[in-house]
């Protein structure tokens, strides 16, 4: 299993729609995977420890650095297929390189 964290401003709206769209489109080409959306604030260094692949709604600086692939999400949030589907990619490549 391939996990994902997504992370927005609030951890309620966004990285959740983040969340199933990567779910569900992973699963459709063939990836197990599993998302977990938070808070940006409530990431640890620790917490990221546990993941394959960080995916934020836009570029952040928590502080310290990230030991994972990170991959903007944001474009999955216009529902536009032109712009989510380069994300996808960019998350099946991770998850083929890892």
């Amino acid at each position: 299993m391939f996990k994902i964290l997504a992370a927005c401003g609030a951890g309620v709206n966004s990285s959740h729609q983040i969340k199933d769209a990567l779910e569900t489109e992973m699963k459709n080409r063939g990836y197990d995977v599993q998302c977990d959306a938070v808070m940006v604030k409530d990431i640890t260094e620790d917490m990221i420890g546990n993941y394959d692949l960080f995916t934020p709604i836009s570029k952040t600086d928590l502080g310290f650095n990230i030991s994972i692939p990170e991959v903007d999400a944001g474009p999955i949030l216009y529902r536009m297929p032109a712009m989510a589907k380069p994300v996808y990619d960019q998350v099946e490549e991770a998850i083929k390189n890892s």
